[in-house]
């Protein structure tokens, strides 16, 4: 269609069916096409009719302008301009359009009405701006009053933050001198004081470019990150949210709000963006950081560098920071707490860095960017390593720490680098407790993979052996110790870590608990004792000691709580072992008898590893309260809570639940609300046992309270996700019992299941051999047949006379379940079910004569005998249908008049 007219009619067309989406198309097209000026401006104001409908105020606004600026008395593009204007908040312009209009058509009541209400809405936002004006310059007066009472200025502080976070308040405090009065606070160094105008600059910020780019040239980053490096962790946390609010503002994220004109007064942000990396990488290396400090711009960069889109093809944030940036990283992870002249950390400063070097590392895009960062690493730590200085080779070495705790392969490349194992290796020999403890960590993290850790095993062992039975430092000896169960599992030897020390795997693991339940004991060496229990909790003996010993279970779950990857995912392992929840293979008879013949040995399983020590296990540690701690461990950042360990902690929630009598306390404490994204996110297994946790739960409980409010509707998802050939019977059946208890709360969850495409799995099922399959999915059909959005079984019986006999098989409750159909409240589902009824009636006269024999026949006829009435008459029908069908078998006989 190439005619701008015939395509206008088009648009019109679509606009009077509600497709304002088509419209605009077409009137779009038109315009392409056409060349006469009044024609232009009667599709311009069309197709902002057409962004009104579909709440595109801006774009409303300038199609009605450019239909005035061709004819400047069209009152319906000055109408819908006004409207738009409105819309947008800009009233006083508004107004002047809805005057106009006025002017020209003075009868118009419309346009009367539009004035008057725009007029008081004027009015009314005036009182509000000069009453916002007179708070805002009497909080300040108070805030900067240093004979204020106490009370007074804490009031003050929390109402200008609230007042920061209202955009109309907003706007009041940034025109009224706000940010400079700001400033003056933030001066006077009073911790409070500090915080409430941080707090108000971020309100400020959110969600305005404008703003939050003038506020950030106001301020200056030189300053805003000088306020971070404060070692007060509120302070800290507070500008490292401000920064990261202008930063989301910058990028163009946080939330969409319509600005107008504002929107074209803010330049290309790639110049700031790129002023706060340099500044934050700064940060990284600068001695008057704080620890806490260093941490913020360590997650900044976390946060903001790498693409959270795969198929964004730019990574150039990323490669900046690593040419600008890599070898400032390198430096922190190469940092050595208990060497003089270490920069100021955190417990998780290090462990940070490496997440940020892992997260840089897979940001690129293809082997030159990897070969360019590799070379960086090769080059920073060659220039470190001195034979002369030890202390200069002992940062190298920590590198190479810190990078296999990051990207492990480009780890495993600079463990190749010549002479860094022989070093590592040589330094635990050394008399100085510090080169033992920098070698023993080094060896603990190479040693994950098997092509490394060959060489470590022969050359490392006898020395780490020889450390952990010499050393009076406890750092040592338990970093020994648990490079030893490393070693040891990577090796593959069975019973190996009965080899590495004198006594029994208890006795190591009492060692490990003691160190654990000490406080006065650093958090990084607790940690590495976290980890030695990981693996000597393989062994049956020592999870059965550990479940029993209260205050290491409580030691234990206070440390899961910290932001620290490695300790997660050791209390993942070690829960998953206490409970048994790995996987096992099961031992063919067959092939254990042909072992035995031919003399290999072949692993029984231990006494404690039976079901009863495995539920008196779990018992223990549901009342010593791991359902509160996995919960904790759930809510990490991602870049600490990997893939692998949402698997372990979904295996621990699974066995958990498996007696139904414990799942109203895993419910209680938060567990039900956990296992959500455990069973969206992670690995597939992950995933599934999850799923199945959740299903578990849902069968039995109240979803109303298992699952309050919006939370139920993301359950479905998992449940639907075990309807599935590959997933085991029990998985498919408890999945089922949970979309039956759901399908019976309300009519929106019974459209959610049926959105999730559950139907035709629901259906599969109902036709298994399986008995307890097929009434649990019987079941669930029935409740499903409620929803209006439902495959209806009324349709399903019409269709197939099979599934009418095979539903009288599935479940003893079917006529019930029919009966209270056919006298539900609601009459659709009423008439639903009296077409079941029918179907089943018309299938054959067995099952015809089963209907008539049961309450079934009262109830039809109670129905039919009904006087007609038009609102309800296909209900009275469908009973007289069914009654007449069975006097057509001769079952019963008609009403006597």
């Amino acid at each position: 269609m190439e005619d701008p007219i015939q395509l206008k009619e088009e648009g019109n067309k679509y606009f009077q069916a509600s497709d304002y989406e088509r419209a605009a198309e077409s009137y779009t097209k038109a315009m392409k096409l056409n060349k006469d000026r009044a024609l232009q401006a009667v599709l311009y104001r069309n197709r902002a009719a057409c962004f009104l409908k579909k709440e595109e105020y801006a774009k409303a606004a300038s199609d009605a302008s450019r239909a005035i600026d061709i004819n400047s008395s069209d009152i319906k593009a000055l109408y819908r301009r006004s409207q738009a204007l409105e819309k947008l908040g800009k009233l006083d312009q508004a107004f002047k359009d809805a005057q106009k209009c006025a002017t020209m058509e003075p009868r118009n009541k419309n346009f009367q009405e539009t004035l008057r209400r725009l007029g008081a809405d004027i009015q009314e936002k005036l009182r509000i701006q000069f009453s916002t004006d007179m708070r805002v310059q009497k909080m300040f007066e108070i805030l900067l009053d240093e004979n204020s009472e106490k009370e007074k200025r804490e009031r003050a502080a929390n109402n200008l933050i609230v007042l920061g976070r209202e955009e109309a308040g907003a706007e009041r405090i940034f025109q009224n001198n706000g940010v400079s009065l700001l400033l003056q606070l933030i001066e006077t160094k009073n911790a409070e004081l500090v915080l409430a105008a941080v707090r108000t600059l971020s309100g400020m910020c959110t969600g305005h470019k404008a703003r939050a780019t003038a506020i950030l040239h106001y301020l200056g980053i030189d300053s805003i990150c000088t306020w971070m490096s404060v070692d007060n962790e509120e302070i800290s946390l507070a500008v490292c949210n401000l920064l990261q609010t202008i930063t989301d503002c910058l990028l163009g994220q946080g939330k969409e709000e319509q600005h107008g004109k504002e929107e074209s007064l803010v330049l290309d942000t790639k110049k700031d963006l790129k002023m706060i990396t340099m500044r934050l990488l700064d940060m990284l290396v600068s001695k008057n950081v704080s620890g806490q400090g260093r941490d913020r711009a360590l997650n900044l960069l976390n946060k903001n560098i790498p693409r959270k889109d795969p198929k964004d093809h730019d990574n150039s944030r990323t490669t900046f920071v690593i040419d600008n940036g890599l070898k400032k990283i390198l430096k922190v992870v190469g940092q050595i707490p208990e060497m003089p002249g270490c920069l100021p950390l955190t417990e998780n400063t290090q462990l940070t860095a490496s997440i940020l070097l892992n997260k840089l590392y897979d940001d690129l895009r293809c082997d030159p960017e990897r070969d360019n960062y590799r070379v960086i690493c090769e080059e920073y730590i060659k220039s470190k390593i001195d034979p002369q200085n030890m202390d200069k080779t002992l940062h190298a070495i920590q590198m190479v720490s810190g990078v296999l705790q990051g990207p492990f392969d480009l780890g495993n490349k600079l463990l190749g680098m010549k002479g860094v194992m022989e070093m590592m290796v040589a330094l635990c020999g050394s008399e100085r407790e510090i080169d033992q403890l920098v070698a023993v960590e080094a060896l603990i993290h190479a040693s994950t993979k098997l092509s490394r850790a060959t060489f470590i095993i022969s050359n490392g062992i006898t020395l780490l052996k020889e450390i952990y039975k010499k050393t009076k430092n406890e750092k040592i000896k338990i970093r020994a110790l648990v490079g030893l169960c490393k070693l040891g599992s990577a090796g593959g030897t069975d019973y190996g870590l009965r080899q590495f020390a004198e006594g029994s795997t208890e006795k190591l693991a009492r060692q490990c608990r003691k160190w654990l339940c000490n406080t006065s004991i650093d958090a990084r060496t607790r940690k590495w004792a976290v980890e030695g229990l990981a693996y000597l909790t393989l062994d049956a003996d020592v999870k059965d000691d550990f479940v029993e010993d209260e205050l290491a279970l409580q030691a234990m779950f206070e440390l899961a709580k910290t932001s620290d990857k490695t300790i997660l995912y050791s209390v993942a392992s070690a829960l998953v072992n206490c409970t048994n929840s790995y996987d096992t293979k099961e031992l063919v008879p067959e092939l254990v008898q042909l072992a035995k013949f031919s003399k290999q040995h072949v692993p029984e399983e231990h006494p404690k590893d039976k079901k009863d020590f495995v539920v008196k296990r779990v018992k223990r540690l549901l009342k010593a309260g791991v359902v509160s701690a996995l919960a904790c461990m759930v809510k990490a950042d991602s870049a600490i809570l990997t893939d692998q360990s949402k698997e372990l902690i979904a295996r621990v929630f699974l066995a958990l639940c498996d007696d139904p009598k414990d799942r109203g306390t895993i419910v209680a404490q938060g567990g039900g609300k956990a296992l959500i994204p455990l069973a969206v996110e992670g690995t597939d297994v992950g995933k599934i046992k999850a799923s199945h946790a959740l299903a578990k739960i849902a069968a039995i409980s109240n979803p109303d309270i298992a699952f309050p409010g919006e939370r139920v509707y993301e359950v479905v998802r998992p449940l639907v996700s075990l309807l599935n050939t590959e997933r085991d019977g029990l998985q498919n059946y408890e999945a089922l019992l949970g979309l039956t208890n759901f399908s019976g709360r309300s009519d929106k969850l019974r459209m959610k299941i049926v959105k999730e495409g559950a139907l035709p799995d629901i259906e599969n099922y109902m036709f298994e051999n399986h008995d307890q399959l097929r009434q649990a999915a019987t079941e669930c059909m029935c409740n499903l047949v409620v929803s209006k959005e439902a495959l209806s079984l009324a349709m399903l019986t019409a269709a197939q006379k099979k599934l009418c006999s095979k539903m009288t098989e599935v479940t003893t409750q079917w006529l019930e379940i029919l009966q209270r159909l056919c006298l539900h409240d609601n009459m659709e589902v009423q008439h639903r079910g009296l077409v079941i009824a029918f179907n089943l009636i018309s299938a054959s006269k067995e099952l015809a004569k089963k209907l008539v024999e049961s309450e079934l026949l009262e109830i039809l006829t109670f129905v039919g005998k009904q006087e007609d009435d038009p609102k309800k008459q296909h209900v009275i029908n469908a009973a007289r249908d069914c009654l007449t069908k069975c006097m057509d078998y001769g079952l019963i006989k008609p009403l006597s008049r």
